[in-house]
């Protein structure tokens, strides 16, 4: 399997993932099946890949580099193969994810609408950091009026 194939089938997932997330109901199951269904598998074929890139038995990092990451440059040569591109994505994916259902699960405890929170978790799919951001800020108030920092 080719790394646009395995990078095609992550991003499959993911979406189904998010819609999931977004419009279904959230039962257990459904969040068993998101975190072990979803985040594990996003981790273990990060995990796969990274251990071939790195060993060289695949697509050795820029042109067979060493993994450093204490230079722009460092870290440009580690995206300079597709291995490397697949990581990187990969790993996105996986944690986007994570912070994804954590946002949800936290949202349904302290009992925001789903209105308020497809926007959220939206933004957090698509660019992470500004969604969990975002929730942050949300979140605190009622946190706070609830007594539930967590």
């Amino acid at each position: 399997m080719g790394w646009d194939t395995v990078f095609g089938v992550m991003n499959i997932a993911a979406i189904v993932a998010w819609v999931v997330l977004i419009f279904l109901p959230r039962k257990p199951i459904v969040y068993s099946i998101l975190l072990y269904g979803g985040v594990l598998m996003m981790c273990f074929v990060y995990t796969a890949a990274m251990l071939s890139v790195l060993t060289g038995l695949v697509d050795p990092v820029g042109g067979g580099a060493q993994w450093d990451f204490s230079s722009i440059e460092s870290v440009r040569a580690i995206f300079a193969s597709d291995g490397g591109i697949l990581i990187g994505w990969v790993h996105y994916l996986a944690f986007d994810l994570f912070v994804g259902i954590w946002v949800a699960r936290d949202a349904d405890d302290k009992e925001f609408s789903r209105i308020i929170q497809a926007p959220i978790l939206f933004l957090t799919f698509m660019a992470g950091p500004v969604g969990l951001f975002l929730w942050l800020l949300i979140r605190e108030p009622r946190a706070r009026e609830q007594g539930r920092w967590n």
